[in-house]
C-alpha cells in the first residue's frame, strides 16, 4: 500500500493507454500489466477476476477532499485477489456495513479472457450516494461477464460527506477543485478503464456506463459532462432519481453551512476537516441531519444528499442540461417505492392504515420536495391515486397508494418524462424497460434496486432468493436482462432472441419492454402513465 507522503506527491493526470499489455497464465493465477504495474487475479470458474486494483491513490491525510491522483506505481506483481475495504460511509437501518475505510479507491475486474477486445460495462453502486459498495454480493460480475462475453468492472468511490458537497476552503491547490469528489473518482475510474482495458481482454473505445439508483443518476450525469465526451459510448441508467434540491442535493449555500456547521462541532476550521478523524467526522455530518428536515439548519438535502452543482464535475442539475447523446437504455421497476415501503426499508415508518394516516405519509412525501405543502395537496395526491388505481383496477389501499406515490414522486415520473424529452429531442435512440418480476411475500411489488440481483444473476444466492426466487421464470428473466444489456452495450440496440421487436422509445406508442410481467417480455405502452399525471398539474421538481 502507498504510504501517505507518496500519495500526496502524485500530480493528477491522465494514464495513457497501456501499450501491448503483458499476460501470462499459471494455473489459476492470472497476470495482466496495468499503467500502475503488474496485478494477479484467478480464474473463477468460466472468468478471470481481478479484486482491488488501485484506479487512484489513497485519499487519505493531505488528499481527503482532494481530486483524486493517479495510482502511486508499484514493482513485482501487486496481489489482486480480494475485495477491499468499502468507502467509509454512515450506518444505514436494515444494511449492514463491512469493515470501511478511507483509503477505498479501487476496482474489480471480471474478464472471460485477458486477450481480445470485448465490450466494457462499467457498473456505479447504488445507496443514495452515502452508502454501498462494488464489492458487495449483489454485484458479482462473474455471470454478467460470462454470459454477456463482457469485460465487467465494479468499483468504490467516495461517499456522503467525504464524496458529495461543496465548500470552497475545501478547494484541491492543484485542480482548483472543492466539491463532489465522489463524481471525481467516478471520473478517474472511467479514464483509468480507458487506459487499461485492453489489458483485462476490453475494448477501451467501446465502454458502457451502467448504474442503479445514485448510480443510475451518475451514469446520466457522466454522459453530460464535456470532459467524458467520446470516452463513454453508451449509458444503462436503472431507477436513478435525478438529483434536484430540495429533496435529493444540497444547494451550494446549504452545503457551505453544513461543512462550517461540521466544524464548529468538531472544533477546528472547515479546511481543518482533513485532519479530524473520519469516524468523528461522519458522525458530526449525520448529527447535522439527524433531526426532521423542518427542524434542521438547512432546507435542502431533505431525503438524500447527492452532487452539487459546482459548474465543473456538475455543470447544472441533469434537467437543465441537454439530453445525453448518446445511446441509452433507461430500465425502471414497477414499484420503486416498495423498496422503502416494504419489511427491508432503509428508512423504516408504519404503513398507513386509513385515509387518515395515508394523507399523513404522503404530506411527508411531498414536503421533501415542497416544504410546507400541507394536507389539502396530501389530499388531493391521495385521491388521484386511488382514482388512477380504481379505474386500471389497481390495489387503492392505503399502503398500496403511499407505494406508488413515494415511487413515482423520486423515480418513475422523472425516468418516464426524461425519457419522453429524449425522444422529443435527443440524436440517439433510447430504449425503455419496465422491469416487473414481484417480490416474494413478506416483500411485495417490485422494488428499487430489485434489478440488481437479476441483471448480476445474484438473485441465485442464498441472501437474495427468498427475495426474489430462483425458479426457471427467474433464471429466465435473468437470462433476458443480460443479454439485452449485452447487445445494447456491443451494437447500441438491446436486441435479442427474446427482445427482437423492442423499438426506440416513442412517447404515447407501446415502446417499453415490460420485463416480468405475464408475458414475460413484451413491449407495451408504459404501464400506470395516469398517475403520473397529478405530478405535472403541481409542477413537480424537476420540471421538464
Amino acid at each position: 500500500m502507498a504510504s501517505q507522503s507518496q500519495a500526496a506527491g502524485k500530480r493528477p493526470g491522465v494514464s495513457a493507454v497501456v501499450a501491448g499489455p503483458s499476460r501470462a497464465v499459471t494455473g489459476n493465477r492470472v497476470v495482466v500489466r496495468t499503467s500502475a504495474g503488474r496485478v494477479a487475479g484467478e480464474r473463477a470458474g468460466r472468468v478471470a477476476v481481478f479484486r482491488g486494483v488501485p484506479y487512484a491513490a489513497p485519499p487519505v491525510g493531505a488528499l481527503r477532499f482532494a481530486s483524486p491522483r493517479p495510482p502511486v506505481p508499484w514493482s513485482g506483481v501487486r496481489e489482486a485477489v480480494r475485495f477491499t475495504d468499502v468507502s467509509f460511509q454512515s450506518v444505514i437501518p436494515n444494511r449492514p456495513v463491512p469493515p470501511s475505510d478511507e483509503d477505498s479507491l479501487y476496482a474489480n475486474v471480471w474478464t472471460p479472457d485477458p486477450g481480445g477486445s470485448r465490450p466494457v460495462l462499467v457498473y456505479v453502486h447504488g445507496g443514495g450516494w452515502q452508502a454501498g459498495a462494488g464489492s458487495l454480493p449483489a454485484y458479482d460480475g462473474a455471470r454478467l461477464a460470462h454470459r454477456g462475453d463482457l469485460v465487467v468492472v465494479t468499483f468504490n468511490y467516495r461517499l456522503g460527506v467525504l464524496g458529495f458537497g461543496l465548500h470552497e476552503d475545501l478547494a484541491d491547490p492543484e485542480t482548483g477543485h472543492f466539491a463532489n469528489w465522489g463524481l471525481q473518482d467516478q471520473e478517474a475510474l472511467l479514464r483509468w478503464v480507458h487506459a487499461n482495458a485492453a489489458a483485462f481482454g476490453g475494448d477501451p473505445g467501446n465502454i458502457t456506463v451502467c448504474g442503479t439508483s445514485a448510480g443510475g443518476a451518475t451514469a446520466w450525469q457522466l454522459a453530460l459532462l464535456p470532459a467524458l465526451r467520446g470516452l463513454i459510448r453508451r449509458i444503462v441508467s436503472i431507477s436513478p432519481s435525478h438529483v434536484t434540491p430540495p429533496a435529493t442535493a444540497l444547494t451550494p449555500e446549504d452545503s457551505r453551512t453544513a461543512y462550517e456547521a461540521v466544524a464548529r462541532r468538531l472544533g477546528t476550521t472547515v479546511a481543518g476537516l482533513r485532519a479530524v478523524p473520519a469516524a468523528a467526522l461522519v458522525g458530526a455530518w449525520d448529527e447535522v441531519f439527524a433531526p426532521r428536515p423542518e427542524d434542521r439548519i438547512v432546507g435542502s438535502g431533505r431525503w438524500y444528499r447527492g452532487p452539487v452543482v459546482d459548474g465543473r464535475t456538475m455543470p447544472a442539475h441533469d434537467h437543465r442540461m441537454p439530453t445525453p447523446d448518446v445511446p441509452v437504455l433507461s430500465v425502471h421497476t414497477s414499484t420503486e417505492g416498495a423498496f422503502y415501503t416494504g419489511p427491508s426499508s432503509p428508512q423504516p415508518a408504519p404503513a398507513p392504515r386509513d385515509d387518515a394516516e395515508l394523507v399523513r405519509v404522503v404530506r411527508e412525501v411531498l414536503d421533501l420536495g415542497r416544504p410546507g405543502a400541507g394536507d389539502d395537496l396530501a389530499a388531493a395526491c391521495a385521491t388521484a391515486y386511488r382514482a388512477a388505481a380504481q379505474d386500471a383496477g389497481l390495489p387503492a389501499d392505503p399502503l398500496s397508494l403511499w407505494t406508488e406515490v413515494l415511487g413515482d414522486a423520486f423515480f418513475r415520473h422523472q425516468i418516464v418524462r426524461f425519457a419522453e424529452r429524449h425522444a422529443r429531442l435527443g440524436t440517439s435512440p433510447l430504449y425503455a424497460m419496465e422491469f416487473a418480476h414481484p417480490a416474494l411475500p413478506p416483500h411485495f411489488g417490485t422494488p428499487h434496486e430489485a434489478t440488481s440481483p437479476f441483471l448480476f444473476g445474484t438473485h441465485r444466492l442464498p441472501q437474495f432468493a427468498p427475495v426474489f426466487g430462483d425458479g426457471p421464470v427467474e433464471r429466465l428473466l435473468s437470462d433476458i436482462f443480460v443479454d439485452a444489456v449485452a447487445a445494447f452495450a456491443r451494437t447500441s440496440a438491446p436486441h435479442t432472441p427474446n427482445t427482437a421487436d423492442w423499438p426506440p422509445f416513442t412517447p404515447g406508442a407501446p415502446s417499453t419492454l415490460v420485463l416480468g410481467g405475464p408475458g414475460i417480455a413484451e413491449v407495451a405502452r408504459t404501464p400506470k402513465l395516469a398517475q403520473l399525471g397529478f405530478w405535472d398539474t403541481v409542477g413537480w421538481e424537476p420540471r421538464l
